[in-house]
């Protein structure tokens, strides 16, 4: 293809371990070897060789080595990650929506497993399991000790068969077991309907395989509900990210032909590269261009109307790059809540037919040269999740928070001494919170008319006042710790 095939395949985005990421998948070998330190190759050969004599009991060889370079490769940010085999499959499984497991997406706190959300439709979203649940163990293993990786694994298996999962629910204070049957999971990353009339809504809740194809084809369907069409809402709340080239494509329905969408910049000269609204830069191989389709179908409505985009903590990567671009241009207007801040590409080099590294090379920007990585996209409207304001916003986890995160790369970063204040007040909160009946504790379904943030999208896009927060702030990018 063209020249985005310098970088060679499949690009991908994402937000937190457990999800995706900003990928480059090569897998060609890289002839720029760096010289090799002797010295301390020598020193860590010294070591391998001790332990293997004089451990207490007989190790495994490969074992030893898979978790030397499985921790090096940690040592260097969130998002850097060696993957043996088993890893490197279910990796590739993620992009394209289908894996065997129970249907979570999730991260890691406090060295537990906690549910960021249940996939709609999945086993675990019929089980019960909410966002904010804490995994302690999985079957009879205690989460504790383990890497995020190593829970992942004991989750997913073979469909039909069984995993005991042991939740802490922190606003019932209690634990329980939960049995959840392990079947194929087929995530939908689209949804979108007329909310009312003259308005469309169309949620993305990660960026796939086949998001592309199925948003098109739903922007179609709204048109020919509702042809009359004055408004329409771009929900990217939530959304971890996924595939780069589906960003892009989500980009091109509403941007001019042919403008920037984002850049990538690193040491390596195939990172340095800019990617435009234009099917080149997200069509791939063979296959036909689903948002030239939907334009011609729909007579270009959506090149011009009325958008506004809904973001919030959870909205990373593939999500940002989405949001800036559209802000930058001034095409859509973002309401909601300071985003994740995920701006770091990592590139996929396979090592072996089975095995691969996925390693940061660069940060991307959007179209005006703003760096989001450990920043994220501040909103033209900063809008709350209810009436009553967003209480436990600052509980969430973003970017600047993981350990070793990548830093902005653009001047000076402070770190906001207000912040762990701000967490105190929302735990008092949440600990007040957890005394009222669950049903008033349930958060209300995105899309629905109890949605406080969507209503007030809804009222922009008809130029009526729109409740804004009085207490959102932007949060500074925080100075890594070294």
């Amino acid at each position: 293809m063209r020249h985005t095939l310098k970088i060679a395949g499949w690009l991908s985005v994402g937000a937190l371990a457990g999800a995706l990421t900003t990928i480059s998948l090569q897998t060609v070998a890289r002839g720029n070897m760096a010289p090799l330190p002797l010295e301390e190759l020598q020193q860590l050969a010294a070591v391998f060789s001790m332990v293997k004599s004089d451990y207490v009991e007989p190790v495994d060889e490969k074992k030893l080595i898979t978790d030397a370079i499985s921790g090096m490769v940690a040592s260097l940010d969130p998002h850097s990650q060696y993957f043996d085999k088993k890893t490197f499959k279910e990796f590739r499984e993620g992009t394209t929506g289908r894996f065997v497991g129970v249907g979570i997406e999730i991260t890691m706190e406090e060295g537990l497993v906690k549910v960021v959300s249940p996939i709609e439709g999945s086993p675990a979203f019929r089980a019960g399991l909410k966002p904010g649940d804490l995994i302690t163990k999985v079957d009879d293993t205690a989460i504790k000790g383990l890497s995020l990786n190593d829970a992942v694994k004991r989750m997913r298996g073979e469909p039909n068969t069984k995993v005991v999962l042991t939740v802490f629910r922190k606003d019932e204070n209690r634990s329980f077991p939960v049995t959840i049957v392990r079947e194929e999971i087929k995530t939908v990353s689209v949804k979108g309907k007329v909310v009312e009339p003259g308005y469309g809504w169309i949620r993305l809740t990660q960026f796939q395989e086949r998001t592309v194809e199925d948003f098109a084809r739903k922007l179609e369907e709204i048109y020919k509900a509702e042809p009359q069409l004055k408004g329409l809402v771009l929900d990217l709340r939530n959304d971890p990210g996924g595939l780069l080239d589906a960003a892009v494509a989500v980009s091109a329905a509403f941007l001019p032909d042919n403008v920037t969408v984002v850049s990538t910049n690193g040491q390596l000269a195939e990172s340095k590269f800019v990617y435009k609204a234009a099917p080149e830069f997200y069509q791939r191989r063979g296959g036909n261009d689903p948002i030239r389709r939907m334009t011609e179908a729909t007579k270009g409505i959506y090149k011009n109307l009325k958008l506004v985009v809904l973001v919030n903590e959870g909205s990373a990567s593939a999500s940002e790059i989405v949001a800036g671009a559209l802000q930058d241009y001034k095409r859509a207007t973002l309401l909601g809540s300071q985003t994740f801040g995920k701006g770091s590409v990592q590139t996929v080099r396979q090592l072996g037919p089975d095995t691969a590294l996925k390693i940061t090379t660069a940060r991307y920007y959007t179209p005006s040269g703003r760096s989001i990585q450990a920043k994220g996209i501040v909103p033209d409207v900063l809008v709350d999740e209810t009436a009553e304001g967003s209480p436990f916003a600052a509980l969430r986890t973003r970017e600047a928070d993981l350990e070793k995160h990548l830093a902005s790369g653009q001047g000076a970063e402070v770190k906001d001494p207000a912040r762990e204040k701000a967490r105190e007040e929302a735990l008092k909160r949440l600990e007040e919170e957890s005394k009222k009946p669950v049903a008033e504790r349930r958060p209300p379904e995105f899309g629905s008319d109890k949605d406080f943030q969507l209503q007030q999208a809804l009222n922009q896009l008809k130029g009526l006042t729109v409740l804004a927060s009085k207490t959102q702030t932007e949060r500074p990018a925080e100075k890594q710790e070294k």
